[in-house]
């Protein structure tokens, strides 16, 4: 689906076993305290055979998330979370202060289609964010659709937005409850009203309009059973063609391949409507496949490009049959080539650079390439021969995205923020090499009063790592600080500097915020990102541990004031870093986390993530899998940090199995009184799309829990601070 036109990225997880792990776990000796009284949960005589090991698997029953059994089971671990988050005296003050600080407005980086400007704005508390659609930049906006009218608890979100060619039509995707899969709509952007058409059993899609607004092509899976619809495998994704106007069962099938389940398909039709590209990805691994059709011949069949399964290859835009792509091909960094689809025939434009390329577009004939240094952005303008031009100024050391167009705009937008700056949309000149402010936004505190470093920190293996740590300035080196540690390291996903409302109330909280750039992402490029897989994931893990006894040798905490978290393959990462160094962290916060190892290959698309974990199917990796898997190193009789796990009821990308049978096993192992708790939200996913209230829900819960964890004390009644920056939206 459409954000920037121009800039596509991949960003489509033991009763007998105690296995070893990459790191020892500590002796230790239990905190006093009286323990929590846990639900009692169920054990079933489970046992799988790997390769010759016997695994037990004793809450395999949970895995059912809509027997009646589980659903007790839940019921039973909220009323246990809620009844002790309730008791928690900070709980109403860090609400209070959350809804203050997100009152805020919000706006996404403009785009131009079928000559008009399309953005979207959140007021500042609206559960989901509204497009709007303008006549010029300058332009008074109109409301073009609000999803907060297709929910009234706000749980359906835009999923994703295409505009015709022609500016006649706009499709829309949905996501209800959290979910992934996706119903696609049309809207008259004249009349505001929507068509008839109606696409269901969309997932991981891009939406590409017909040069002449006839129709869109998507991808899709053939429509599921009932009781598989959160927890089914998904494979054999299916490329169609959608004419508008007509029924979802008369799209035509333009690609699927029968004897390949694990591949999925998007398509582009290039801006000159020449072409169509189709981009074939197998799992989640960064390398993928081009095919392409000339759709000038009404018959033309979908032909290999690039077929090799060799590299990333990243479409950027084409000039009639030379086409350019932004690859990893012969250079871990990534470059910018240009290959004549004629002949085949590949050149190289931008050469591999020391920063790594994320991206680019060509906007006013010029090569707008986005590169990270060190896990901050840089920007570098190149002529279509490769020859530099200039660098794009950027306020400080933060994150911009954006850059989209088309060949013949003389101007573009971008966003740029950091971690004391909300997100800040420029106009940026091509021809004269300037930006200029075109939306800011004011957020009730004074970023002056905080400051961002980054150190490098030296890993097990002596690999050198970088993180960013966050604190109020003057910030003392005792060894006091409360300190949340956060990191990632997976799918060649880089973490850097962003504004968050959350990690602010955390800061104002005396907190320190601490964000580690760990092997397994993509700040360094390919290298960096196969360093933390399959074989080598422990490296993540060690990266993560490395970062916290830098904190602590270096007294900017001490293990008793030190939380970590992460999310999907981050609450891996937190479940693998607790399991292994219990002693180093006082509490744990893994949210919606890939915790089973073992099986997590067996539900909707974790099959994809063998391309960075392995599969326990292979003799080699399950030896690997088993040794770090969070849900078969808990050890009873364990001290381990006070946890809270989050997951939610409509996650189907990481199936709540995984948090309930963590949760079960880990609240039988503690052997200390730090609570194990699991929080399970209702009528939410993964986290995209989710509802500004149930954001500030669970940040509420998140502060409140690790404010008692590490016996922080409750917020400082809080007035309106200097604004950050003058309101000049129009609205």
């Amino acid at each position: 689906m459409h954000r920037n036109p121009r800039n596509v990225r991949r960003t489509v997880l033991a009763l007998s076993l105690l296995a070893a792990t990459g790191s020892a776990v500590q002796a230790q000796t239990c905190a006093p305290g009286t323990p929590l009284t846990y639900p009692v949960t169920q054990k079933v005589d489970q046992r799988d055979d790997y390769h010759g090991t016997r695994i037990a698997d004793p809450y395999r029953w949970l895995e059912d998330a809509n027997s009646a059994d589980t659903k007790a089971w839940v019921d039973r671990q909220n009323t246990l979370t809620q009844g002790y988050l309730a008791q928690i005296p900070q709980r109403a003050a860090i609400r209070q202060r959350l809804t203050q600080l997100w009152n805020f407005e919000r706006f996404s980086v403009p785009f131009q289609e079928g000559g008009r400007y399309f953005y979207t704005r959140n007021d500042g508390l609206q559960n989901q964010a509204v497009l709007y659609t303008m006549d010029t930049p300058d332009a008074a906006p109109r409301l073009l659709l609000d999803p907060n009218t297709l929910a009234a608890d706000g749980t359906v979100a835009l999923a994703g937005l295409a505009v015709s060619p022609n500016g006649k039509y706009l499709a829309y995707g949905t996501a209800a409850s959290g979910s992934d899969w996706n119903e696609i709509r049309v809207r008259d952007i004249a009349t505001g009203k929507d068509a008839a058409d109606q696409i269901r059993w969309v997932k991981f899609s891009q939406t590409a309009w017909a040069h002449d607004g006839s129709g869109f092509y998507y991808s899709r899976y053939d429509e599921p059973t009932e009781a598989a619809k959160l927890a089914g495998i998904n494979y054999f994704q299916k490329l169609y063609f959608h004419q508008l106007g007509t029924a979802q069962d008369q799209d035509v099938l333009v690609y699927h391949r029968p004897d390949q389940k694990e591949w999925g398909f998007s398509a582009e039709v290039t801006d000159d409507g020449a072409w169509l590209v189709i981009s074939s990805t197998q799992g989640t691994d960064p390398k993928n496949r081009i095919f392409i059709r000339d759709l000038k011949k009404r018959t033309a069949p979908v032909t290999a490009l690039l077929d090799r399964f060799d590299a990333s290859y990243a479409f950027i835009d084409n000039v009639g049959a030379v086409f350019y792509f932004v690859t990893d091909k012969d250079a871990a960094r990534s470059r910018i080539v240009a290959i004549d689809v004629r002949t085949g025939k590949l050149s190289e434009i931008v050469p591999e650079a020391p920063q790594t390329l994320t991206g680019a577009n060509i906007v006013n004939g010029q090569l707008v390439a986005e590169y990270l240094q060190d896990a901050h952005s840089a920007v570098k303008v190149f002529d279509l021969k490769g020859r530099p031009l200039h660098d794009v100024a950027l306020p400080g050391l933060g994150t911009v995205d954006g850059f989209g167009g088309k060949r013949g705009d003389a101007s573009t937008f971008y966003s740029y923020t950091s971690f004391t700056t909300p997100s800040t949309i420029y106009r940026y000149d091509l021809k004269s090499g300037k930006s200029s402010v075109y939306r800011q936004p004011k957020v009730d505190f004074d970023p002056a009063a905080y400051e961002t470093r980054q150190e490098f920190f030296t890993s097990k293996d002596g690999t050198r790592v970088p993180m960013f740590i966050v604190a109020k300035k003057g910030m003392k080196r005792d060894g006091s600080n409360p300190t949340y540690l956060y990191g990632y390291g997976g799918f060649n996903i880089s973490l850097t500097p962003a504004f968050s409302v959350a990690n602010l109330a955390w800061l104002e909280m005396g907190g320190v915020y601490v964000m580690a750039n760990l092997r397994g992402g993509g700040e360094y490029g390919e290298s960096w990102h196969q360093a933390g897989t399959r074989l080598h994931k422990q490296n993540v893990f060690d990266d993560f541990i490395g970062a916290a006894e830098w904190l602590v040798a270096n007294k900017v905490t001490s293990p008793a004031k030190l939380a970590i978290g992460g999310g999907s393959n981050g609450g891996l990462l937190v479940g693998a870093a607790m399991t292994q160094r219990p002693d180093l962290f006082a509490a744990a916060l893994p949210a919606v986390g890939v915790m089973d190892m073992l099986r997590f290959h067996k539900f909707t698309i974790g099959w994809a993530w063998t391309s960075d974990y392995g599969s326990a199917d292979n003799a080699d990796e399950f030896q690997a899998l088993v040794r770090y898997s969070p849900l078969h190193n808990l050890k009873p009789g364990t001290c381990y940090p006070a946890t809270m796990i989050t997951t939610a009821d409509h996650d189907d990308r990481v199936v709540p199995a995984h948090s309930f049978k963590f949760a079960a096993t880990a609240q039988a192992a503690q052997g200390g009184p730090a609570p194990i708790l699991i929080r399970i939200d209702t009528k939410a996913g993964h986290g995209a799309g989710k509802p500004t209230s149930k954001q500030i829900d669970e940040v509420t819960d998140r502060w409140g829990f690790l404010g008692r964890a590490l016996n922080m004390a409750p917020p400082a009644e809080t007035t309106a601070a200097a604004p950050a920056a003058a309101n000049v939206s129009a609205q």
